[in-house]
C-alpha cells in the first residue's frame, strides 16, 4: 500500500438516506431539524440539508426502495480535485464502479465490496 498523499480528504462530506417521496422527506427532515425547506431539489430526486459539522444529509428518492449496500453508498469522501482522486484510486488498483459523473462524483468499492463515493466539495 502506498503512503503518498491522497487527494481524498479524511472527512465525510455527506450521509445518504433513501426516501420514497423527496418532497415529503424534505419537509419532514427540515421540520425535524428546525430548518426552512426552501432549497432546490436537484435532478428531481436529491435534497441536501447542510449539517453544523460541515457535512450534508442527502435525501435521495432515486435509490428507494432498491437501495442495498451493493448499489448505493451511504456516504461520500470530500475531495477538492475529483479528477486527481479518480486517478489516485486507479493507481492504487481500487475497483472503480464507473467514470466520474457530472464532473462531481464517482463510486468505488473497498476490499470487502462496500460501495463508497468521492465527491467534489
Amino acid at each position: 500500500m502506498t503512503t503518498s498523499p491522497s487527494p481524498l480528504h479524511s472527512e465525510i462530506g455527506a450521509i445518504f438516506i433513501a426516501v420514497s417521496d423527496i418532497e415529503r422527506a424534505r419537509d419532514w427532515y427540515c421540520q425535524l431539524l428546525g430548518l426552512p425547506a426552501d432549497g432546490e431539489i436537484s435532478f428531481g430526486h436529491l435534497y441536501c440539508i447542510p449539517m453544523n459539522n460541515g457535512s450534508n444529509l442527502v435525501l435521495d428518492s432515486k435509490i428507494f426502495p432498491k437501495r442495498t449496500p451493493d448499489d448505493a453508498p451511504l456516504f461520500h469522501f470530500n475531495t477538492a480535485d475529483i479528477e486527481a482522486s479518480y486517478r489516485y484510486l486507479e493507481e492504487l488498483g481500487v475497483e472503480l464502479v464507473g467514470p466520474i459523473q457530472h464532473g462531481h462524483w464517482f463510486t468505488f468499492k473497498d476490499p470487502d465490496g462496500n460501495l463508497l463515493m468521492a465527491a467534489k466539495c
